[in-house]
């Protein structure tokens, strides 16, 4: 690319359970923004055995598959959660990547996040703190399992558009409802009656 600029990429990243645990968050965000990329989606949630098998979908046949399940759900932890989050820019991977360290925590460069912060415990499950897609075949398989089209503000793979009836969650009335509707406070998505 011209001027030296790498080609724009999305990476996925999980600030694992062992990590949120550890109250690494705010650590690990700065070492990632010393990679000049931006984040594009992020948000915190319990991860279903459902959504865990899928992510590890590669190491089913190891003999550590069940632990990394009940690693990633939090099993181990008591913030049963991860934080997901999506990075884009210019080589977006390689440079999270550089900064994230190897996966083996005894491995990796002691000035890495998992250097830092990762280790292996006594049955032998690496707790790395962090997961970032390893190639861009990879980072779209992982961004599409864990986030929708909706959730991230900008458009990085083709979507279309559907009509669904779904349920869902909404906020109750309450003493704030008022300060909440206003215009101010509502967002721009299309309103539809439930």
């Amino acid at each position: 690319m011209a001027n030296g600029a790498g080609v724009r990429e999305q990476t996925l990243v999980l600030i694992k359970p062992d990590g949120l645990s550890k109250s690494l968050t705010g650590n690990i965000l700065t070492r990632l923004s010393e990679t000049k990329l931006e984040i594009a989606a992020t948000k915190c949630l319990h991860v279903s055995r459902e959504l865990a098998e899928e992510h590890y979908k590669a190491l089913r046949q190891k003999p550590f598959f069940e632990e990394v399940i009940k690693y990633i759900m939090g099993e181990y932890h008591p913030r049963k959660k991860v934080m997901a989050m999506v990075y884009v820019g210019p080589d977006a991977i390689q440079k999270v990547r550089s900064v994230t360290g190897a996966t083996n925590p005894e491995e990796a460069d002691s000035v890495t996040i998992r250097g830092q912060y990762g280790r292996i415990t006594t049955k032998g499950v690496y707790e790395n703190v962090i997961h970032a897609s390893a190639s861009l075949e990879e980072a779209e398989r992982e961004i599409k399992l864990w986030f929708q089209p909706n959730e991230i503000i900008y458009d990085l793979y083709p979507t279309k558009e559907i009509e669904v009836k779904e349920k869902k969650r909404v906020w109750a009335k309450g003493p704030n409802s008022a300060i909440l509707s206003t215009p101010k406070f509502q967002s721009s998505t299309k309103k539809t009656k439930a």
